[in-house]
């Protein structure tokens, strides 16, 4: 074996000198131990020779003993390479193994807390989600819920401003509606709004349907520029959706610097679409009740005109019983506390009275009194008389608008009747003068002999 291939077999140079274990200590080296051994034995040797020079001839045993020793001192090299290097080769493979493997188990333990620690904050804002999502589902009036939805978001999620921005009826615009911040509230106050482009945070998320986080440096530092928001650091805007349609823009600013990541966006846009759902449903339902609304004021118009009609054709508009006997009341008999019930349609009842005052009402209208006096004077006025009172002035109600639905329907069937005997007449002539006069003939007969009836046929003077 040539220099090349033995020095090719020698431990490297990094493993010739003392390496330092995990623990800081000196560790053995293949080369101290081969030094350590061939001392020995040269040791022994010289020992051995000694003894040769000043004792008197040895036995065999000795003489086969020191070739023993010449016989290691050859095979001691061929330990060393094949043995003593491999072993500590092994030895220090071992130690780098377990090094990796502590420094892997520490990287892993480091990825597990960052990755608990990214879930348990994800959860949290999940939680502050769910939280947000319920307190705004339960706000009917869109004027109350939108201050609310700002107030909320800020808070939960520690934003120092936060706006509500919705599309106008041509959506071209998109005008500010809510704001918590100080700033953004001055921007209310001049109906701050922004055009729907990509020329603003707010506008380009609008426009494009999709989120974006801007901070205030590179080419988004443009936008940062407002002088109501002037510590505003880091901006994201998620575009409101309501059954694939967008209605308006969340607006979420921090003072810190990189507040948002792209994680930040998942949750916050289920936020944004909570938001988008409350909105549009205290929207539809202050659609519905306005309509509601509109609807009751129209059927009380219809049902007071209609009563006031009733009435006025009524023979008899009351009647009174004083005990004996009953009789029909004339207009001139009400008194002056009917005429004030009127304008109140609530229940009459002064402190000492003898007199008690009920509404009949329907539909919320009004129609009619059912006033009670006292023979004896001042007369206290139990609560199950009052409830008494109460109760049969509900079903006299019901029982007079029955009557009134039916008279109306029998008044409807008569007039129906009349036109269709008057058509058939009229249909009956065969010549002009016949139809114009069998017509006014009828229509005379119809109404009544107080009244006096005309036919007459444009002509235009020549």
């Amino acid at each position: 074996m040539n220099s090349r291939d033995q020095n090719s077999h020698l431990p490297p140079a990094n493993q010739t000198s003392e390496s330092i274990d995990s623990s800081g200590k000196n560790a053995l080296s293949p080369i101290r131990v081969f030094a350590t051994l061939v001392a020995s034995i040269f040791g022994i040797e010289l020992l051995i020779m000694v003894v040769f020079l000043l004792a008197p001839p040895l036995p065999d045993v000795i003489e086969t003993f020191v070739d023993a020793t010449a016989l290691t001192l050859l095979v001691a090299p061929i330990l060393y390479r094949f043995a003593i290097v491999p072993l500590f080769e092994y030895i220090a493979s071992l130690r780098r193994l377990t090094e990796n493997l502590e420094q892997l188990n520490n990287t892993l333990e480091l990825r597990v807390e960052e990755r608990t620690a990214l879930m348990d904050a994800r959860a949290s804002q999940l939680q502050t989600v769910s939280s947000v999502a319920r307190k705004i589902a339960s706000i009917q009036d869109l004027e109350a819920l939108l201050p609310e939805i700002t107030e909320l978001v800020s808070k939960q999620f520690n934003f120092y401003h936060s706006g509500i921005f919705l599309l106008d009826e041509s959506s071209e615009f998109a005008v500010l509606k809510a704001a918590n911040s100080e700033g953004g509230k001055v921007m209310l106050s001049r109906q701050h709004k922004l055009k729907a482009d990509g020329n603003s945070i707010v506008g380009y998320v609008i426009s494009r349907g999709e989120p974006r986080i801007a901070l205030d440096v590179g080419t988004d530092a443009v936008f940062f520029n407002n002088p109501d928001l002037p510590t505003t650091r880091s901006e994201m805007a998620l575009p409101l959706r309501f059954a694939n349609r967008i209605i308006g823009a969340l607006d979420v600013q921090s003072l810190e610097p990189n507040a948002f990541t792209t994680a930040d966006i998942e949750t916050l846009t289920t936020l944004a679409d909570q938001v988008a759902i409350a909105i549009e449903n205290a929207r539809l339902f202050s659609e519905a009740k306005q309509a509601l609304d509109e609807a009751e004021k129209t059927f009380e118009s219809y049902v007071k005109k209609d009563w006031n009609s009733f009435a006025n054709q009524a023979k008899n508009t009351g009647y009174l019983f004083d005990g004996n006997r009953i009789t029909p009341m004339d207009a001139k008999d009400k008194h002056e506390k009917v005429k004030s019930l009127s304008k109140t349609g609530r229940l009459s009842l002064e402190k000492g009275s003898h007199d008690l005052t009920i509404p009949i009402k329907f539909r919320g209208q009004t129609i009619g009194f059912l006033d009670v006096k006292s023979k004896n004077g001042i007369r206290q006025w139990t609560q199950d008389e009052i409830t008494l009172l109460e109760a049969a002035a509900e079903r006299a109600a019901f029982a007079l608008e029955n009557a009134r639905l039916v008279e109306s329907a029998q008044r409807r069937a008569l007039r129906e009747r009349s036109i269709g005997e008057i058509s058939a007449k009229i249909s009956a002539a065969s010549d002009m003068d016949a139809i114009m006069q069998a017509a006014v003939e009828e229509l005379g007969r119809r109404i009544g002999g107080t009244a006096e009836v005309s036919l007459e046929l444009e002509a235009e003077d020549k």
